[in-house]
């Protein structure tokens, strides 16, 4: 474990709402501010397992010197304004803010009060490359499932803030503005930088890993955003256990306990609902010699998380003929984008359709 940090340097907030928002931002304190400690906000959301994700990585946080606050950002109407309200202080002496994602309608409020002129955004997932392309063709920032659909009342109300949110997300003479990810860049916005995100915190703080002889799966919330259709994706799952032998399924946080039991049910497969992001779980292990996965983050970050192991990242392809139509037309394009723009992964064909 690294030393405890101290209190050295400028004051630094990070606002986080996810477990892998809080992992990337104990990676760049590692690699870019050792010994220096932070000021960590927990946005707290209301799903449970995301929740006990947070207090466990939140735990982690604290053990490496951070402060933790946690702020039950949707325990009712007032909360907003209660969180909002007694963050403004701090908001206002921070010279550094980093953030997991500017797409989060409380981050680009937060973003409205600061006059902070180091702004750091570390990855949110495949979401951080979307927001990359939207602020270097200077668009309104919409994550990507929901591109394509016409903006909604809360939208159009909200427009202001956004619009403000994404002028103090692009760089001037009074800001600076970096991305720390581990997702391909395809477009850069001038004046930003990018630093790079090896996970050398996550392979220095656990592992390595025990790996048995199967396979593990790594389950996608792709049916819960209305994305791809349910029957297909049990179908899939199905056919790539059978096919490479996996015994578990890592569930994404976001999947609902019916499809997952049905999924136990009719496949045979262990259902694991982890404690910790899944960097994290394999990297301490044990994990599969092969881990299977549709088109998600873990393709991108598992490889860094488990280099120097033999365990190989395989990712099955997305088949047009599982999206819904309610699905966004850029769907087909950026899950293809997110796969094909994978490095150290093996690729496997999309299985068969449900006829």
């Amino acid at each position: 474990m690294c030393p405890r940090a101290g209190n050295a340097g400028p004051p630094t907030l990070a606002f986080v709402e996810s477990p892998v928002q809080l992992l990337n931002v104990l990676e760049w304190a590692h690699a870019h501010a050792p010994g220096e400690g932070l000021t960590l906000v927990v946005l707290a959301p209301t799903d449970p397992m995301t929740r006990g994700q947070l207090r466990r990585m939140a735990e982690l946080a604290r053990e490496e010197g951070h402060e933790v606050r946690w702020e039950e950002a949707r325990g009712g109407p007032a909360a907003p304004f209660q969180t909002i309200g007694g963050l403004t202080s701090r908001l206002r002496r921070a010279r550094r803010i980093l953030l997991g994602d500017p797409f989060s309608r409380y981050v680009q409020l937060l973003l409205t009060i600061t006059t902070a002129r180091d702004l750091v955004v570390v990855d949110d997932g495949t979401a951080t490359m979307e927001f990359v392309a939207q602020l270097a063709r200077g668009e309104r920032l919409v994550r990507w499932h929901r591109k394509g659909g016409r903006p909604g009342a809360r939208d159009l109300v909200f427009a202001p803030v956004s619009a403000r949110a994404r002028r103090r997300l692009t760089p001037g003479a009074k800001r600076r503005v970096t991305i720390f990810s581990s997702m391909p860049m395809e477009e850069t916005p001038p004046g930003v930088t990018v630093h790079a995100n090896d996970f050398s915190w996550t392979r220095f703080r656990f592992g390595p890993p025990r790996i048995t002889k199967g396979a593990d799966m790594v389950g996608t919330s792709l049916v819960e955003t209305g994305v791809v259709d349910g029957e297909h994706y049990l179908e899939a799952v199905r056919t790539l256990a059978k096919t490479h032998g996996a015994t578990r399924y890592f569930a994404h946080r976001r999947e609902n306990t019916a499809k997952l039991h049905r999924l136990a049910v009719e496949t045979g497969l262990e259902i694991v609902r982890p404690d910790l992001p899944l960097e994290l779980i394999a990297r301490r292990g044990p994990v599969g010699r092969t881990i299977l996965s549709f088109p998600s983050t873990v393709v991108h970050t598992l490889p860094l998380a488990l280099a120097g192991t033999p365990v190989r990242v395989a990712v099955c392809d997305i088949d047009p003929s599982w999206l819904t139509e309610k699905a966004s037309p850029r769907a087909q394009g950026f899950l293809s984008g997110v796969t094909g723009t994978a490095r150290d992964v093996t690729r496997l064909q999309a299985v068969s359709a449900v006829s």
